[in-house]
């Protein structure tokens, strides 16, 4: 397993208002067909918002040399990758 990434103290602060922001998000959410609470202005602020927050974290993520690509995984969850031998045993390679 591997170890927990530690973050300093701009990318807490990131974190923490990514989740905010989303929250608001989530909490404000309406039916189509309905006038949502917040102003499209808003709105668009939050999406302004999460799309700098996202690039400030990709920044700070290349210049720590750490992957984006990276995914929570459950304990018990299967390996999504399989390692299958190619060599087939008793027979030689001939050149």
């Amino acid at each position: 397993m591997s170890e927990p990434i530690k973050l300093n103290k701009e990318e807490r602060i990131l974190r923490v208002m990514k989740r905010v922001l989303t929250d608001v998000a989530k909490d404000t959410y309406t039916r189509p067909g309905h006038r949502h609470p917040l102003s499209d202005a808003t709105v668009d602020g939050i999406r302004k918002c999460l799309a700098l927050i996202s690039a400030r974290e990709t920044e700070l993520n290349e210049a720590a040399g750490r992957s984006m690509d990276a995914r929570p995984r459950f304990v018990d969850e299967p390996p999504s990758s399989v390692v299958v031998q190619l060599d087939v045993p008793g027979k030689k390679d001939s050149d």
